[in-house]
């Protein structure tokens, strides 16, 4: 790959316009000649002066259109003249070029998903061989600038812990550098295609879907709570920075990065839902039977200053458990009551 390729601005004026009418101008100048000279053909060697001249142009003189250019915003042209580089028009305008320059983009027939391309099937028969889409239209070697999304679909990964999920990411990007986008890769959208599912799945090996103990995902030795689930804008931007670092030489710039999509693996997924839910059951359980015993130390503690009743160590026990039974019970409490004595 030739790191040194840099975009070169193709040094020429808006004179798309002017060539035009110039082109009409000298038809009507050229049948003025023929008419005239084609009158002194037979009387006077002026009239095969003006007469040829005017004929060769009417045969020839449409070739400085092949050089018209029409560019819209964020549109840019990468030209090369017979197989060399001759540089990039950026700016929007109505041009005049060479018409023996040929725009270049290898990737003008490639359509991403969700790339502001419509996705079409590949075209047949003449229509492949004329390079030649399907509307019936030619391939615009135009290189789009605009920000484009890019969505690769769901991929099933591996997390750290070898659980199978499936993720998927949504990448913005934009050209930066025609030269190195045209020339330093085959296809700048396949390449960018790729970078983005090496990269998903080399980062996303390094984490857990959940908090999982041990598991160090910055690499610096020291077990941390990233996990795929709860660390979305680290692991994005993490995806982010591990693309930008592979498409740089193609001319590319990542601008942003997002998780689209993240859930376990169809063959996984009832038994970690399962084991959320027994989880979650668990903590639940936990955070009921603190503020039970919370409300059984208060209870005790406020009857104990009242004076209220003398309790001794025996029915304190069963108090606590009574209370117990009531505040962390599944159901409600049905209450006795007592109309004798205490004991």
């Amino acid at each position: 790959m030739d790191n040194n390729m840099k975009e070169i601005l193709y040094t020429t004026r808006k004179n798309g316009m002017a060539a035009l009418l110039g082109y009409f101008v000298g038809i009507i100048a050229a049948i003025a000649c023929m008419i005239v000279g084609g009158n002194w053909l037979d009387s006077s060697p002026l009239g095969a002066i003006l007469f040829v001249p005017g004929l060769l142009y009417l045969i020839f003189g449409w070739i400085p259109l092949l050089g018209l250019r029409i560019l819209k915003p964020q549109e840019a042209l990468v030209l090369t003249l017979f197989g060399k580089y001759k540089g990039t028009i950026r700016e929007a305008g109505f041009y005049a070029v060479n018409p023996f320059c040929t725009a270049v983009n290898p990737a003008a027939k490639t359509k991403l998903a969700q790339s502001g391309e419509v996705v079409q099937k590949p075209s047949q028969g003449l229509n492949a061989e004329l390079g030649v889409n399907l509307t019936g239209g030619i391939v615009d070697k135009k290189n789009s600038l605009k920000a484009m999304t890019l969505s690769n679909g769901r991929q099933k990964i591996n997390d750290c812990l070898g659980n199978p999920v499936e993720i998927a990411i949504a990448v913005i990007w934009r050209v930066t550098d025609t030269a190195k986008a045209v020339f330093n890769v085959d296809n700048y959208k396949e390449y960018l295609s790729l970078q983005c599912d090496s990269a998903l799945r080399n980062i996303v090996r390094i984490y857990p879907y959940d908090v999982a103990s041990n598991v160090d995902t910055t690499g610096d030795g020291v077990a941390d709570e990233g996990s795929l689930r709860g660390s979305a804008e680290v692991v994005a931007e993490r995806i982010k920075q591990e693309i930008q670092s592979k498409v740089e030489d193609a001319g590319l710039e990542i601008l942003e990065a997002r998780i689209t999509y993240l859930a376990y693996s169809p063959e996984i997924a009832s038994v970690m839902l399962q084991r959320q839910q027994a989880s979650a059951i668990i903590d639940a359980r936990k955070m009921i039977v603190d503020g039970a015993v919370g409300m059984v130390e208060m209870a005790l503690e406020r009857l104990n200053e009242k004076k209220m009743v003398e309790l001794d160590e025996e029915r304190k026990a069963a108090m606590v458990s009574n209370l117990l039974v009531v505040l962390c019970g599944n159901h409600d409490a049905q209450p006795v009551v007592n109309s004798g004595s205490l004991y």
